[in-house]
């Protein structure tokens, strides 16, 4: 298990370590593109066959994690995404956001994608490494938007799995309007054909 400790002031990375993680660390916050690309990073280096992503937020089960590796096979289903219903637990700036971000996914992908935003995800080895390339720029949520949409213009086979929407209370780091834009753009350059 690798934890990117993405310049926590907490104690993060050392109880992660006493747990038995392996701990990648950023002495300063560089956002959570960056922590993903880190981990992805070092996932590859030591031969992971699957990657999973899951938020630190609390927003998406662990016990999900088994689930979500199931389904990925060679030539049949690369990425696997963890949607979470659009209800009353998920507040409502998140509803719009996360709404607008689906509808746009599936249109590219030409399929039902039901959470593009998701922090629960898996996929193959292969899919993060040609995916990863050409996504370097992107340091926040931005890059979950540019990951997405580079696998779905390559082609990569991509299933939804229904999780539970989890919101109780823990504050989240998506600020509504700067990265709603910065992953507004995201989309608009792959709805205007750019990769």
């Amino acid at each position: 298990m690798l934890v990117v400790d993405d310049g926590s002031t907490d104690d993060t990375g050392t109880i992660a370590a006493r747990a038995g993680a392996l701990v990648l660390r950023h002495e300063r916050n560089a956002g959570k593109g960056a922590a993903l690309a880190t981990g992805i990073a070092r996932a590859l280096v030591e031969h992971a066959e699957a990657v999973l992503t899951l938020d630190a937020d609390g927003q998406h089960p662990p016990d999900a994690l088994p689930l979500m590796v199931a389904p990925l096979a060679p030539g049949a289903v690369d990425l696997v995404l963890g949607a979470r219903a659009r209800g009353g637990a998920m507040p409502l700036p998140r509803r719009l956001t996360n709404w607008l971000s689906a509808t746009i996914a599936s249109r590219i992908a030409g399929a039902p994608i039901p959470d593009a935003q998701t922090g629960l995800r898996a996929f193959t080895r292969g899919l993060a490494a040609a995916v990863t390339t050409g996504i370097e720029g992107y340091t926040g949520y931005d890059y979950e938007a540019a990951f997405l949409l580079a696998a779905l213009r390559r082609g990569y086979g991509v299933r939804s799995l229904t999780i539970p929407t989890i919101y109780d209370g823990q504050p989240s780091h998506f600020r509504s309007v700067v990265d709603g834009w910065r992953v507004a753009r995201v989309f608009a350059r792959y709805l205007l054909g750019a990769s």
